[in-house]
């Protein structure tokens, strides 16, 4: 069988088995199978596949109609223009995570040429401490998983990219792991943690729920419980005028942002793209004595 005519045949197959992203999926399998991209896939149209392959690709869209997340059949996932290893270990990284790691990005930029160290709690894959510590030359990185399986993709990322000097892997709940003498000297804490509430999660799609691992899924009751415990401690590890990123879903920005006292923090909450809310950022409020002469 002819590639063009494979790829014909997945995309019909997908379609029947009602996969909603077909065209793309069967295109992205085939990618994976044949090592040729997009526009390959077209050019060389006419190129046999061989037995195997052919075998493999029947092997994959079966697996794909039956609900499997495409990046852990592929093992890969693009995420800030980079390709990242994934597993079923980790939480697949999405486009909605990058409107934290732009604003952290930005805040470590404007913090100078040798900004504080940044920490990345749950950091599943290690997408965002591994990008991080791309794009901020210098940056000092502490990625935190509850994971010792969702660590071991996270070095593998970080090894892949050129980073493996600068992000320090450490295996525990939360912020526990950060060494005593980092309180009050970390720039950015970045945390995606698990923020599905989990009467919710039954409700999900077959991909998500019957694939990605729950533990980073499950955010308790209201879907917040992992932030509540996180904040005291975010606090006393950040400088004054540092920040704590938290990604959350739409219609828990104004619960979220009450997590933040106000004689503490500052807050603030920004939408992405879709114009959903996705992101409550805190700053550390800076100590003034006001009312001393």
């Amino acid at each position: 069988m002819q590639i063009h005519q494979a790829l014909i045949k997945g995309r019909q197959y997908l379609k029947q088995q009602n996969v909603a992203s077909y065209s793309l999926d069967s295109q992205v399998l085939l990618s994976h199978i044949t090592g040729l991209d997009r526009t390959g896939l077209i050019t060389r149209g006419d190129q046999p596949l061989t037995p195997a392959q052919l075998q493999q690709y029947e092997k994959l869209l079966e697996r794909r109609a039956g609900g499997e997340p495409v990046a852990y059949l592929t093992g890969h996932k693009e995420f800030m223009g980079l390709d990242f290893i994934v597993s079923p270990a980790v939480l697949i990284p999405r486009p909605d995570t990058e409107l934290m790691v732009e604003r952290a990005v930005s805040l470590l930029r404007q913090s100078g040429a040798r900004p504080l160290p940044a920490v990345d709690v749950g950091t599943g894959s290690g997408a965002i401490a591994v990008t991080l510590a791309h794009l901020v030359p210098g940056l000092q990185v502490y990625a935190i998983d509850i994971s010792p399986d969702a660590l071991a993709v996270a070095r593998q990322n970080a090894a892949r990219h050129g980073v493996a000097d600068r992000v320090k892997f450490c295996q525990g709940n939360l912020l526990e792991p950060i060494p005593a003498d980092l309180q009050g000297k970390v720039s950015v804490i970045t945390a995606n943690l698990p923020y599905i509430p989990t009467g919710d999660i039954s409700g999900l799609m077959t991909d998500v729920k019957d694939f990605e691992p729950r533990l980073a899924l499950d955010g308790g009751p209201d879907g917040l419980a992992l932030y509540r415990k996180l904040i005291p401690r975010a606090h006393r590890l950040l400088h004054p005028g540092g920040h704590l990123l938290m990604e959350i879903g739409p219609g828990q920005g104004a619960a979220a942002k009450a997590l933040l006292p106000a004689a503490s923090w500052t807050a603030r909450l920004e939408l992405d793209l879709a114009g959903r809310e996705r992101l409550v950022e805190g700053e550390k409020r800076r100590f003034r004595l006001e009312g001393i002469s």
